[in-house]
């Protein structure tokens, strides 16, 4: 059997990453790590490596680095990173911007556990470039 896909989990919120870590191991990945701000995800993401990141962009600015500019370091890091994002509705030029800072696809809060779950699985089908 396969090994299970690490996920990073980013958000400001920890109800909302613990909602998202019970969506996803229910579904058989591993919760390698989870990151509250955008420079400790930057920071465990290279650290642990994971098979997929989940990103709120919009976090407080407690730094310089926002969620998108998170997205950005990771994929200067590792090109072939896969970021999906979590954002509320409203926030569509935002999510545009992660998209073509690299960010594979979103879903929007509040998180309908299907729609997370395609994307998560759309996102870890896609070839590695």
């Amino acid at each position: 059997m396969a090994t299970a896909k690490k996920i990073l989990i980013v958000d400001d919120a920890v109800f909302m990453r613990q909602m998202l870590a019970k969506i996803l191991m229910a579904e058989g990945y591993e919760i390698c790590g989870e990151a509250s701000c955008a420079s400790e995800a930057v920071e465990k993401y290279k650290k642990l490596r994971p098979d997929l990141v989940t990103m709120d962009i919009v976090m407080p600015m407690m730094e310089e680095l926002d969620g998108i500019g998170a997205v950005k370091e990771i994929i200067r890091f590792d090109p072939s990173a896969r970021i999906i994002i979590c954002s509320v509705m409203g926030q569509q030029s935002l999510v545009i911007e992660a998209i073509r800072a690299g960010a594979k696809d979103f879903v929007t809060k509040p998180v309908q556990p299907v729609r997370l779950l395609e994307a998560v699985r759309n996102v870890l089908a896609s070839e590695k470039t």
